[in-house]
């Protein structure tokens, strides 16, 4: 997720910093090798970029009867033609949608949900007390809940919509910006901050004239914050790298943050992905810990947070500095309880979120769930959202059955990474102390420099998760473009994933152009796609190919001799980020890139996945990210979130932008994208 817009602390190089020095062989290399067999993607500067489009990956449909991973239980009879007529690009400040169709902002940030329900003002003046019963800020992903799915109903009119906020814009959230007095935060303002991360769980319903609204009231309204107390499950929990002055035992923590994506488990809850956490820390001390330099963590963070006036305690948890006898003494550890996918149950609002870290601990994305199959292992994917970072694969070590299926099963299982290799194939690489070949290579690293870390060595498995990115190295990933958003196609199995760009690309000390990728930087971003050996998602091997190249007017993607996509103003792209498949089985396709031509504001685009016929129908205003998308079952309404508007929008008269989240519909009250 671009971040630069409305944040002054935004610096190119630091944001999202490359810590990835493992000297992996990169997939540039790897895509270059293999098109050099294959056909030819053309850009529209004279660029000749080459596809991996060579072969065709299996177009058989997944078991429908088994398939309660929430995508719908599309079949193969499912419609995914683009029945709308696309929008051009856009520079207004406004929703741009398809003639026939009507967009509605939607619950914007800083609407009371629960509590004594405090109105949001537009002068700023509301208090950390308020923002804690209010919309938080920066919508990203969501997930729409049929209010009577528990009982195994799908209402489309009826539902929880639960929405992650990621960061915040300090200028917009108080009267003058963050203050400062005698280098301190005031403290309510860090409060209000705090509160203005995580998720909001709203109860929404529409009446007898198609208007969506607020169920007040209801007890399933809910706000969960970055100082909410949390559990840690699965095999880092109680390790003694977790432990802390709050938990002194490891099994504890407060809060969740800078929460991306998401992903719907089969048995209805909602994992919210913790992805830029390390900007919220700091260490002054002259060594970190290996956990911390992996991921960039400096000597300041990105709101200063610990600098809270009144040194309360759940304020200074976030300076990492050493600065007590022992780590249950102070919060050297704190770190070490963040980057994982983090467990809500929306339907039991007095329920502890729980952060599975059997997932694994990096920057994640977010998460996507292949469908659950009755007696079968839970398979999930996630992104690392960093440059030259990686994919990954669980499965769980225990079966699925509906019946009794819940959170545990994400406590216990094998973490994978990817390998993508030249000819096509790729390669699921266990994350497990058990595993033969991923012990011999530990063993092998061990004493020596692995990237920017001297390697000594893993204690245990947990210390391989919550050193994930450096297992993830040793074992030899595949360094990937920013890797973001999954989805995976209801009807065929396969698993897409965003590749939204990589700035550094081509710069001195980073891997470079070779002859059939020679994009330097790789500013526009593809989208990566794969099928699992034997359309059996546990597989430990894979075959892959792009789906697409993002680009300008005349991007070209052909396959052997046969121009399959070709990009024109009713198309063109970059970044893709926000990745998502519908009811119908139709692929959603967001952005966060360039607001400069020709791309103009960011966009939403739709896709049929077996024709590639891409079309653009949604666009954003002006400085905002496009960014999560859902629909009920119906498919009748869909809900987008647009993230850090630049402008006042969406209401003009006032003087602050206010993210929300918009309602598409279709005037003749169809199926949106039909």
């Amino acid at each position: 997720m671009a971040k630069h817009h409305l944040d002054p602390n935004y610096l190119d190089p630091d944001y999202e910093p490359v810590v990835n020095h493992s000297g992996n062989t990169p997939f540039n290399e790897v895509l270059a090798a293999r098109m050099q067999r294959r056909a030819l993607l053309k850009g529209s500067v004279g660029a000749a970029l080459a596809s991996v489009m060579g072969f065709g990956l299996a177009a058989c449909g997944s078991d429908d009867d088994n398939n309660d991973s929430g995508n719908g239980g599309s079949n193969e009879e499912a419609v995914t033609e683009l029945g709308f007529r696309a929008v051009p690009v856009s520079s207004e400040n406004r929703v741009v949608v398809p003639e026939g169709y009507t967009a509605k902002a939607f619950l914007p940030w800083g609407t009371p949900i629960t509590g004594e329900y405090p109105a949001y003002r537009s002068d700023g003046t509301n208090t950390g007390a308020d923002q804690e019963q209010q919309i938080g800020m920066h919508h990203d992903g969501m997930h729409f809940f049929p209010i009577d799915q528990k009982a195994g109903g799908n209402s489309s009119t009826e539902g929880l919509l639960v929405m992650n906020h990621e960061y915040i814009n300090q200028d917009a959230l108080h009267t003058e910006g963050a203050t400062y007095v005698g280098g301190k935060r005031p403290s309510d303002e860090v409060r209000k901050e705090i509160a203005a991360h995580g998720v909001s769980v709203v109860h929404i319903k529409q009446d007898a004239n198609g208007t969506w609204d607020i169920v007040f009231g209801s007890p399933f309204n809910r706000r969960i914050t970055s100082g909410t107390p949390m559990d840690i499950r699965g095999p880092v929990r109680g390790y003694s790298k977790l432990h802390t002055r709050y938990s002194k035992d490891g099994t504890g923590t407060r809060g969740t943050i800078n929460n991306c994506s998401m992903g719907p488990t089969p048995w209805g809850t909602y994992l919210t992905a913790e992805e830029n956490w390390h900007l919220y820390f700091a260490n002054s001390s002259d060594t970190q810990p290996r956990e911390q330099v992996r991921h960039g963590i400096g000597d300041s963070s990105r709101y200063d947070w610990e600098l809270a006036e009144n040194t309360a305690d759940e304020y200074i948890r976030f300076d990492l500095t050493p600065d007590a006898g022992s780590e249950t003494e102070d919060y050297r550890n704190e770190a070490n309880t963040f980057g994982y996918m983090v467990e809500i149950d929306p339907f039991t609002p007095d329920s502890r979120p729980q952060k599975r870290t059997a997932l694994g601990r990096f920057g994640h994305e977010g998460v996507i769930f292949a469908p659950a199959e009755e007696g079968k292992p839970v398979v999930c994917y996630s992104g690392d959202d960093s440059r030259f970072e990686y994919i990954y694969k669980f499965v769980s070590a225990k079966p699925y059955y509906k019946a009794t299926a819940g959170g545990y099963l994400l406590d216990e299982g094998t973490l994978y990474v990817a390998r993508f290799n030249e000819d096509g194939s790729g390669d699921w690489l266990p994350l497990d102390l058990e595993d033969t070949d991923f012990a011999a290579k530990v063993a092998e690293a061990e004493g020596n420099m692995v990237g920017d870390i001297t390697f000594d060595g893993f204690e245990n498995q947990a210390d391989v998760l919550l050193n994930t990115r450096l297992a993830a190295d040793i074992a030899g990933a595949t360094p990937m473009d920013r890797p973001e958003w999954g989805a995976v196609d209801p009807n065929t199995g396969e698993v897409y994933f965003t590749l939204t760009n990589n700035s550094n690309r081509g710069k001195e000390g980073f891997d470079g152009a070779n002859a059939a990728n020679p994009r330097e930087p790789n500013d526009t971003g593809h989208i990566i796609r794969w099928t699992e050996a034997g359309n059996d998602h546990t597989a430990t091997g894979f075959d892959w190919d792009i789906f697409v190249f993002a680009g300008g007017p005349g991007t070209e993607t052909e396959v052997d001799g046969e121009v399959v996509v070709t990009l024109d103003d009713d198309n063109i792209f970059n970044s893709p980020d926000g990745l998502w498949f519908d009811y119908n089985g139709r692929l959603w396709i967001q952005t966060d890139g360039s607001d400069a031509p020709p791309y103009q504001n960011n966009m939403m685009l739709a896709a049929n996945p077996r024709t590639r016929d891409i079309k653009r129908f949604f666009v954003g205003p002006v400085g905002c990210e496009v960014t999560g998308v859902v629909t009920p079952p119906d498919v009748k309404t869909m809900f987008v979130n647009i993230q850090h508007p630049e402008a006042n929008w969406p209401n003009s008269n006032e003087p602050r932008p206010r993210d929300a989240c918009v309602i598409v519909t279709r005037n003749d009250g169809g199926v949106i994208g039909a």
